[in-house]
């Protein structure tokens, strides 16, 4: 959607804030013994107590509140009797909608100690994220976003997730531009304009460049690598990025 009124904005801004905090009470209570459904019935209180919807459960029937992704599971992982250990990377995606406005965020954290390689992607995917955010200005082509991305995970000898993107978001969880890719395309040189709302989500990989989808019809899994996500809801304007759901 492009923001246009006083309205836009401050319904953007509310379930911004919803969406992430929620986000960050999950990621505090990510500890090892807890199972990916307890933490998901934690967004689910959290959700009706702000008088916000699910997006994944009301605009798909997805069969949890949130996303929650464990190792191998990329995104779209299904919240269940997963239990969480030690040194695992773990992914939470939230998304909901509150008086017709969507947001959508997510993060990707290593639980307690755990493999270097690991902290390195999450660390690696925030900077690239904030490189990315850098060219998150009206009047910017589209691409940029994607370039610096993999420019940043060049530098560290990682790649990206080419199959998983960003997108517009506002007034429904996905909407024009239909993808934000995270790697430099040519042909991508849409102009980013004043009040477009979209969700920047960099994916950096260990090895692989592509996912694939489970046989559950929803995760989003790879075979031999790792994957941490970053994302936020991002308002562009004029003096800056306005992110949402910090």
């Amino acid at each position: 959607m492009i923001a246009k009124t006083e309205e836009d904005f401050n319904g953007l801004k509310e379930i911004g804030e919803i969406c992430g905090a929620i986000r960050n009470e999950l990621v505090q209570r990510a500890k090892p013994g807890i199972t990916t459904k307890e933490l998901d019935e934690i967004a689910g209180e959290m959700f009706e107590k702000a008088g916000a919807q699910s997006a994944p459960k009301g605009e798909y029937d997805f069969p949890g509140y949130t996303c929650i992704s464990v190792n191998e599971e990329v995104a779209h992982g299904i919240p269940g009797k997963r239990t969480i250990q030690e040194g695992d990377l773990v992914n939470i995606d939230v998304s909901g909608s509150k008086n017709g406005y969507f947001a959508d965020t997510g993060v990707s954290i290593v639980v307690g100690e755990g493999e270097e390689v690991l902290q390195k992607l999450c660390d690696v995917v925030k900077e690239a994220f904030d490189a990315g955010l850098k060219k998150a200005k009206p009047g910017s082509k589209k691409n940029a976003l994607g370039k610096a991305v993999h420019n940043v995970a060049k530098q560290h000898d990682l790649t990206v997730i080419k199959n998983l993107t960003g997108h517009g978001v506002g007034r429904s969880i996905h909407e024009a531009p239909d993808h934000i890719f995270n790697y430099y395309s040519r042909w991508d040189d849409e102009i980013l304009k004043d009040g477009m709302v979209i969700a920047f989500e960099p994916f950096i990989s260990t090895l692989e460049e592509e996912v694939y989808q489970s046989d559950d019809g929803w995760t989003f899994l790879t075979d031999e690598s790792f994957v941490a996500q970053y994302e936020h809801t991002i308002i562009l304007t004029k003096e800056g990025p306005i992110i949402t759901t910090l």
